[in-house]
């Protein structure tokens, strides 16, 4: 009964869906002359550069969720994006090629478009100030509104979108072979006659068609969840549901939730129970209870982890920093396109270290880019105008400007200017007590200031006797990577620095590394040094793994890709950390591992871009050695079983019609030498829509402080590399255990609803 009356409550709203999911997704559309206008349609400009301005037509669909976009001479070609896809609206000339167009449209009229992942952003000019912010208002309602949708809403916006890709014909139903084509799209190999059965068996009214109720019937048959339906049974004392004492005993003895699990079980119950009858019975019907697993607090990711947790008032060498390499690459290193783009994105996935290239440019203006090579010139003060607007957007903890200087005494005194005119108060020129430091301070002591990190005169300390030349000479760069030259090898020329730029780093002064033995005798904790990562692996390999960490446990270390890396491809991350080292330096354009591996240890502590390490990394005399982990005080290594069940609606990545994915699972551990591991499921045939596995992944993990979990999908090809399908990555202390789903994340890192993996993880002590 329970179960019958969800479904004619979730008949009725998808019977007009386009309806239903106007009103559900946006109340009061029709009151809403924002949203109304956007019905109705705007010609605007597209803008992709100064010479190219083309006028399209853009128009919400009915369904509140789709911009239809056509020129008026492309004939019956449109585009679509989701309003899903839009992570930000920026007003005015907020983009370089707005800026680029600034005389000629005024900043009311435009707004640029900003999507997830690494899309190209979509620059428009409306033909009045009051259309685009008519644009403006409704597309920031609907994101809101979006980021607010419930489980059930999404559902129906999954269920309504399959429709409409199988009604081909738009009449409102669909024939079988409409469904034969559905099939395809959704990944699923099943034969004719089965097919057909599932057809006929939703084809109530006997029409040799399906319409939108029989859709839903259709869908539910096709998306019957028997892994979870075994689990539901398994705890429900009549097999028909779940009593509150039926959901508490699943979340205390499996989900490993507490002892007290009474609020958490009727808090469950009021989130995600369909149906208002099983609500007063204080039950949970099997709809409520696949939703519940479908949810955050159903998922791997803990989500006690993912707001501010970790202690903020420890020094900044005490943790991990988010740190971005050539920050002002969009592409390669040789000839790939610089642009302020580059910080605002990096910037805005939660980064708090980026680099800047500074060289002499005209008319007296330095300039930021990857000094001998084709890549294209930006100006160093739009970068700093950048960094300004965006640096505490999404985390208030301090951000770290690296400087890297190639410019003469007066283009630094530029430097210095645009760094104080623009920033102002954010940029930190003192230390904070305004007296001489005794140590570095915390992120919590930086909230919403701007460092720099570069070359500077004499030592912190000197800067307070006021005795200072206007330039002197210092070393160069130490961070030039060109061809990873050995530094031996390299005739180094002495360099002026202007006392202007000199000033404006206090806490970060950048030097030449010479050796571990003479940093601890002699260096300062605000000296940072910087390493490629071939030069870091050098000085792990000489003076051994601990010694590394004893360093970092003092002073901030920098580590950025070889310059051999021209395509901006990556190194694992994962061994200068084990190492303790802070400012681990990706490219953050170039997805991949490494970047997954960054965005998985940064997706705890609220995405702030710092995460403290762990203790025995912190205190010198611990002495922890990654190489034998085994040694350290307080080592207890842990078993990670996860049982990889089930997959659910894997994206294609053929883009061949008849191409099917053959799914397998592969479990990663990345972490100390010892715990690195992978293990992969068996792969099943042609099923990429609810493929079934129940196979058992176990791994010994001695640093599980560490240790990081990385799980990828692939379709497996017997001829040739295995094609990326989804990934998710995340720290193992912020795993959850019992039957969890992982919601895989596109290569970009961007989620792609509804893929997933059902899985059950325990971690226990190794006995």
């Amino acid at each position: 009964l329970l179960c019958r009356l969800w479904r004619v409550d979730w008949i009725e709203r998808i019977v007009n869906r386009e309806e239903y999911m106007a009103v559900v997704f946006f109340p009061g559309i029709q009151e809403d002359d924002n949203l109304q206008s956007m019905v109705v349609g705007t010609v605007m400009r597209k803008i992709k550069s100064r010479t190219w301005k083309k006028q399209r037509y853009f128009k919400l669909q009915d369904d509140c969720m789709t911009i239809w976009y056509k020129s008026k001479k492309a004939g019956n070609a449109h585009s679509t994006f989701s309003v899903s896809d839009v992570e930000a609206i920026r007003e005015g000339h907020q983009s370089e090629v707005l800026l680029s167009i600034a005389d000629e449209f005024p900043a009311n009229r435009c707004f640029t478009l900003v999507f997830r992942g690494r899309r190209a952003n979509l620059d428009l000019v409306a033909d009045s100030a009051d259309e685009a912010q008519s644009w403006i208002r409704g597309l920031k309602k609907l994101i809101e509104n979006l980021e607010n949708m419930g489980e059930r809403e999404k559902l129906d916006q999954w269920i309504g979108d399959w429709f409409k890709k199988a009604d081909k014909n738009n009449d409102g139903r669909m024939n079988f072979k409409e469904v034969q084509d559905l099939l395809k799209m959704m990944n699923v190999d099943m034969n004719e006659h089965h097919a057909h059965r599932l057809f006929t068996k939703a084809d109530e009214s006997q029409s040799g068609s399906l319409k939108d109720d029989e859709f839903v019937l259709f869908y539910k048959m096709l998306t019957q969840r028997d892994d979870v339906m075994r689990v539901f049974q398994e705890y429900s004392s009549d097999a028909q549901k779940l009593s509150q004492s039926d959901l508490e005993v699943f979340l205390r003895e499996e989900q490993l939730e507490g002892d007290d699990v009474e609020p958490l079980a009727k808090q469950l119950i009021e989130r995600y129970e369909p149906s208002d009858t099983a609500k007063l019975l204080k039950a949970m019907t099997f709809d409520g209870f696949l939703m519940y697993l479908g949810s955050a607090e159903g998922s791997i990711f803990n989500p006690q982890r993912r707001g501010i947790f970790q202690d903020m008032s420890q020094p900044l060498c005490h943790y991990f920093i988010s740190s971005s390499h050539n920050t002002y690459l969009m592409e390669d290193q040789l000839r790939g396109q610089s642009s302020v783009e580059g910080y605002i994105r990096a910037l805005n996935r939660g980064c708090r270290c980026v680099e800047v290239d500074c060289w002499d440019g005209a008319n007296g203006e330095p300039i930021v880019y990857h000094g001998h090579t084709f890549t294209s010139k930006i100006l160093f003060k739009d970068v700093v105008n950048a960094v300004g607007n965006y640096a505490f957007k999404v985390s208030e903890y301090p951000v770290i400007l690296s400087i890297e200087n190639h410019c003469n005494v007066e283009q630094q005194r530029v430097m210095a200017q645009h760094l104080k005119r623009i920033l102002g108060d954010k940029l930190l020129k003192s230390t904070l007590d305004g007296r001489a430091a005794v140590g570095l301070p915390s992120p919590e002591d930086l909230k919403g200031k701007i460092l720099v990190k570069a070359k500077k005169i004499g030592n912190l300390e000197e800067s307070f006797n006021g005795v200072m030349e206007d330039s002197l000479s210092g070393e160069v760069s130490d961070e030039e990577d060109a061809a990873d030259i050995e530094e031996d090898n390299l005739h180094r020329e002495s360099q002026r620095l202007s006392k202007e730029l000199s000033d404006c780093v206090v806490y970060c002064k950048s030097v030449h590394f010479s050796s571990f033995k003479h940093s601890r005798i002699h260096s300062k904790f605000y000296e940072v040094a910087s390493f490629t990562e071939s030069k870091a692996r050098k000085h792990l390999r000489e003076a051994g793994e601990s010694t590394f960490v004893h360093h970092n446990s003092r002073q901030l270390t920098r580590v950025y890709p070889t310059g051999f890396r021209t395509d901006s491809s990556n190194f694992n991350p994962q061994e200068m950390w084990n190492a303790g080292c802070q400012i681990v330096a990706l490219n953050f354009q170039t997805a991949g591992e490494g970047m997954d591996l960054n965005d998985g240890l940064f997706s705890q502590n609220g995405r702030c871009g710092y995460v403290l390490k762990p203790s025995f990394m912190r205190e010198p005399e611990k002495r922890f050695n990654p190489e034998t982990p085994q040694r350290r005080d307080g080592y207890q290594p842990v078993v990670l079983t996860v049982q990889v069940i089930s997959g659910q609606q894997l994206p294609k990545v053929n883009i061949k019609e008849d191409s099917i994915v053959d799914p397998l699972v592969r479990v990663e551990i990345h972490g100390v030498p010892l715990d690195q591991a992978k293990q992969e499921t068996r792969y099943i045939e042609n099923n990429g829509f609810n493929p079934v596995w129940y196979d058992m992944l176990r791994f010994t993990i001695h640093s599980p402080e560490l240790a990081m979990v990385r799980i990828v999908v692939e379709d497996y090809d017997k001829t040739s590399k295995n094609d990326f399908v989804g990934q998710y990555t995340l720290p193992l202390s912020c795993m959850q255990q019992g039957y969890r789903h992982i919601h895989l994340l596109s290569k970009d890192g961007t989620s792609i609803p509804p893929a997933s993996l059902f899985v059950h993880i325990r971690i226990s002590e190794l006995e």
